[in-house]
């Protein structure tokens, strides 16, 4: 996900934290996989229908996993990728006849005019995922009874990421895949940590992340003309991100791609929204949705929303998944 995240074992229970502090060392060496090795991460497409196999070819729209700089989340974090036969093996959690709704559980206030809109990260979860997702009502801190101090650096108020998941575990509706909390308060893992941007515990289904670092005015900054936006894209990437590590995606080391871990805020935004052929034919096994339809649902919410880049990308896709339909 975002900055300095780790994967430990706690209590029997894999947590994926999105960590405070980058990390400082010797670059590791990292180099992006070359074609053949792009290629057998997606794997054999034969016997997949003609659309999907298309939307599956690794063409210009889909980049290579860029080289790290020396400060980059592949330069400090050695991970050896995920191909999409590895995924298949692992047994990841998938949607089923009972367990299909994505659940956002809004934690504390949203303001208007200085947080993403609710309804339209709702509305574009459900697309990229093609499934059902809900918002909750939205609890108040007080409510679950959260651990919290305030920053010594910033001065901000941060809540315990253990204790809204221990508060999560109990609120998991019986037909939830899986209840993510959203906020924007400041996060925090442990007394020794400086700040996280999330945590999960990917067996028990249930997240919370933050949002609040997303803010320019945050790091005590103007938030430009183009603000409303702005947050937008990097809370929709957030969301995306972290509800995929719950399908059992990793981070993708093979393209550029929404999957990419990344350790600053710039790392971040140089991330694209989009899947790339690996993770998305993850996602697709796990969910089994029509490509064509998903695509068509991003691109109406991208172009209603304002997003005219990201709109404009989709639709290439479209454009190519659909050329020589019938073939």
């Amino acid at each position: 996900m975002v900055p300095g995240k780790r994967v430990v074992m706690m209590r029997k229970t894999l947590l994926i934290s999105a960590a405070a502090v980058i990390a400082v060392s010797a670059r590791m060496g990292f180099e992006p996989p070359g074609p053949q090795k792009r290629l057998d991460a997606i794997g054999t497409t034969d016997g997949l229908p003609a659309g999907l196999r298309r939307a599956l070819a690794p063409d210009d729209s889909f980049q290579p996993v860029p080289v790290p700089g020396p400060s980059d989340w592949l330069a400090v974090h050695r991970e050896p990728g995920q191909t999409f036969e590895e995924f298949r093996l692992s047994h990841p959690n998938r949607p089923d006849g009972r367990r299909r709704i994505i659940y956002l559980q809004p934690l504390g206030a949203f303001p208007e005019q200085q947080s993403p809109s609710l309804e339209k990260l709702r509305e574009y979860a459900a697309g990229f995922f093609q499934m059902e997702v809900k918002a909750l009502a939205p609890v108040t801190i007080s409510a679950g009874s959260f651990t919290s101090r305030t920053n010594s650096m910033t001065g901000r108020r941060q809540i315990l990421t253990g204790d809204v998941l221990g508060w999560l575990r109990g609120k998991l509706p019986g037909d939830g895949f899986c209840l993510l909390a959203i906020t924007m308060e400041d996060l925090y893992p442990a007394a020794s940590w400086n700040f996280v941007f999330g945590q999960a515990s990917l067996n028990e289904r249930v997240g919370v992340y933050s949002f609040a670092r997303y803010d320019p005015a945050f790091y005590g900054e103007r938030r430009g003309k183009d603000y409303p936006a702005l947050l937008l894209r990097r809370s929709m990437k957030v969301l995306t991100h972290e509800t995929g590590h719950m399908f059992g995606l990793t981070h993708c080391v093979f393209f550029h791609c929404v999957m990419n871990g990344s350790n600053h805020l710039q790392e971040s935004d140089r991330r694209p929204p989009h899947l790339c052929p690996v993770c998305l034919r993850k996602l697709q096994f796990s969910v089994g949705f029509d490509v064509v339809k998903r695509y068509e649902a991003l691109a109406q919410f991208e172009r209603r929303a304002g997003l005219e880049d990201e709109a404009a990308w989709v639709e290439r896709r479209l454009e190519t998944i659909r050329h020589g339909a019938g073939n």
